[in-house]
């Protein structure tokens, strides 16, 4: 009875701890905060001096007292301080904390991660200031906030492009019956953009300019209008910067391999799927979401590998925490993936 109670007053909130991003949901409101995952702090220290976008913006810019860090590697906490100290400062801008009353928080985590590394995602929330903590399986929450009817006894196919992961799943009875976990995803194809840079004009690019030339002109099948953008960086022979053009042709070469490794995680995990739930897949097709279904093309490439109709999400960035969002409504929901998981 107290604690229903206390969840009256309480501002329940959904989390999709990215990679690349962090998107908080609340109760009733909606996603309320969307800020990339970096924290700035004191070189040498954990004193805190800057958290999302402004953090962000201090990448590769930050003279030596200042260290700009990506606290999420790979959909998974690779420093623990300093997520709990960006999870505080996401929860307290957010939580409107009535009578000093702790959050429940809902937190996204790829369906591949370890006990020992969910633990870790739950601790860090516990430590931010949270009352309760519940993990859900990305690729579940995404294909909620979509709309995939997941409880019907019929296969739903999701693949969540993330920053750090790419999440394949196929969900039958509010259960995940396949999943597929692999860590290539927006990361990687920034990386490979980055070595291209390197290796085609010797040429140094930041990770910042790495992802503008993936949104600009990353493609992963051949357009019809084919783009060109202008490439700011340094010139590693001569030490000083240069500007150059780049064409979507050579953006899609450069990103080829870890745009393949993600069509062959997802042909793995339909070469495993039950008959029945296969015959479902061939009306219903796949559903796109994440950053990575942004990427031109990828559903065309997708379609053509698989034989699947391919579906981007109307929102694929919100997917996940949307899906937190319909969670919070119906925590009982919560209960029947625990079961189901067991």
């Amino acid at each position: 009875m107290f604690g229903k109670f206390l969840n009256y007053f309480s501002t329940d909130i959904g989390i999709d701890l990215g990679t690349a991003n962090t998107l908080v949901y609340a109760r009733d409101r909606g996603i309320v905060l969307r800020e990339p995952s970096v924290v700035a702090i004191q070189t040498g220290t954990s004193h805190v001096l800057a958290v999302g976008e402004e953090a962000k913006r201090m990448l590769g810019r930050t003279p030596g007292n200042i260290t700009a860090i990506r606290p999420m590697k790979d959909g998974v906490i690779a420093d623990f301080e300093i997520t709990e100290a960006m999870l505080r400062y996401f929860i307290q801008k957010v939580h409107e904390r009535r009578f000093g009353i702790k959050p429940r928080v809902i937190v996204a985590v790829p369906s591949g991660i370890t006990e020992v590394e969910k633990r870790a995602v739950m601790d860090s929330a516990y430590h931010a200031g949270a009352r309760y903590v519940y993990p859900i399986p990305e690729p579940m929450a995404a294909a909620i906030g979509v709309g995939l009817p997941v409880q019907e006894p019929a296969g739903n196919m999701i693949v969540d492009i993330g920053g750090g992961t790419t999440e394949v799943a196929i969900i039958s009875l509010a259960g995940i019956v396949l999943s597929r976990s692999v860590r290539v995803a927006g990361d990687e194809l920034d990386e490979a953009i980055v070595q291209y840079m390197k290796r085609a004009y010797n040429m140094d690019i930041g990770p910042r300019m790495s992802e503008d030339i993936k949104i600009n002109v990353g493609s992963a099948y051949p357009l019809e209008h084919e783009l060109t953008m202008e490439v700011k960086g340094r010139d590693l022979v001569a030490g000083l910067p240069k500007t150059l053009t780049v064409t979507s042709e050579e953006i899609r070469e450069a990103i080829q391999e870890p745009i393949s490794t993600i069509v062959e995680s997802i042909r793995m995990t339909l070469e495993r799927c039950p008959a029945e739930l296969s015959a479902d897949l061939v009306d219903r097709g796949i559903m796109l979401a994440g950053g990575g279904a942004l990427i031109r093309g990828i559903d065309k490439l997708l379609t053509e590998e698989t034989g699947l109709p391919v579906h981007v999400a109307d929102d694929p960035l919100s997917a996940v925490a949307n899906g937190t969002g319909v969670v919070l409504q119906e925590f009982g929901f919560l209960e029947k993936l625990a079961r189901n998981a067991a």
